[in-house]
């Protein structure tokens, strides 16, 4: 695995009809979206993520970790934590799992703030959710340097 500081990152919001999907480079701390996937109950595509990791090629993945403002988990908590241990099983990569309590309220006021409406299924927020999931693991890393 590449030095910390070097890594390519890739970033899932897990939901149970949605996983919006985010890559960065963590020398940059700054993230992109890459995709919004469809899901069935918490069940993805998991060919389609097969291809997205071939793709960005990264060497950490983070899953979003939706806890309560109170710090106590919930019930999607557990289904993100077994997405995080499907993708480590399936495909072998390091998985961690990342606070991302309000992620999903910044992401849909980002589309709203732009003219979106508030259909935001297929508006990005999802996938703009992951974004800030990454740029927050970022943001928590040391820095070298500094």
């Amino acid at each position: 695995m590449p030095e910390p500081g070097s890594r390519r990152v890739m970033a899932f919001d897990f939901g149970t009809r949605r996983i919006g999907v985010a890559s960065g480079q963590e020398m940059l701390g700054a993230g992109q979206s890459v995709a919004m996937l469809s899901a069935r109950d918490g069940v993805p595509d998991w060919d389609r993520i097969g291809t997205l990791l071939e793709e960005w090629q990264p060497d950490l993945v983070l899953v979003g970790l939706p806890l309560n403002m109170d710090d106590t988990e919930n019930d999607m908590c557990a289904r993100a934590r077994k997405f995080g241990k499907r993708l480590h099983g399936r495909f072998h990569l390091p998985v961690e799992m990342v606070d991302e309590r309000l992620t999903s309220f910044e992401a849909k006021g980002q589309v709203m703030a732009e003219g979106g409406s508030r259909d935001y299924g297929q508006h990005g927020v999802d996938d703009r959710a992951a974004v800030l999931i990454l740029e927050t693991w970022f943001n928590q890393q040391p820095r070298e340097n500094q």
